[in-house]
């Protein structure tokens, strides 16, 4: 009787130890499950994290670009403004109030010189033949064109330019026709300047065709 109860007893202590050992099984194979369950995680976590920082340097980098291309769009505009700072400044035509006149005799006899001087701050332009009538108590004779060519002529400020009046010589031996005024108006201007001076022309039909003046820049 004896002997039987410890057969039991034995087959009881052998029962427990295997249900303790498949315990023991499960709850490391759970842990290990757990553990596997975690670093995958983790990685799929670290994963997504280095992509969104990936993503953000891209778009920093394209900031960056964009900024740079701006820079240079400013750049090439300053450089335009640059071209437009190379344009040559043109001259104004000289205007009768700036030119201060004066009139000698010339090379030849009957000839009269008359000077212009500019006398404003900056240079201006004269081409063209000057307007000239000639004055006295018989009356008012206006001069003709030359053939001569009218230069374009650039008189700068505190200097000269000159034409050339030429009257035809009294020869005929009588009195004549005397001049004591000319009244001189400067290429592309309605104002003049009246100046004193004596020529004596000779009475004839003829004589007013023969006064001509030449144009500006052309005297001697």
């Amino acid at each position: 009787m004896r002997a039987q109860k410890l057969a039991i007893a034995a087959v009881a202590l052998a029962a427990g130890l295997s249900l303790t050992a498949c315990q023991g099984e499960d709850d490391a194979s759970a842990n290990d499950s757990s553990a596997s369950s975690s670093s995958s995680g983790s990685s799929s976590s670290g994963s997504s994290s280095s992509d969104s920082s990936s993503d953000n340097g891209d778009s920093g980098g394209d900031s960056a670009s964009a900024d740079g291309e701006s820079t240079k769009t400013e750049s090439g505009t300053g450089g335009s403004s640059s071209d437009d700072g190379k344009a040559r400044p043109g001259y104004a035509t000289c205007r009768t109030s700036q030119l201060d006149m004066s009139v000698n005799g010339g090379m030849g006899e009957g000839d009269r010189v008359v000077s212009l001087e500019n006398t404003a701050s900056t240079a201006c332009a004269l081409k063209g033949f000057p307007g000239v009538d000639l004055k006295g108590k018989d009356g008012t004779f206006s001069a003709n064109r030359s053939d001569r060519k009218a230069p374009m002529v650039l008189v700068k400020p505190n200097e000269k330019t000159r034409f050339t009046l030429h009257t035809p010589r009294n020869d005929t031996g009588g009195s004549g026709v005397d001049i004591t005024e000319i009244v001189v108006t400067p290429p592309n201007e309605t104002h003049s300047k009246t100046l004193s001076t004596r020529i004596n022309l000779p009475v004839s039909d003829t004589a007013t065709d023969d006064i001509r003046v030449d144009p500006v820049g052309t005297g001697k």
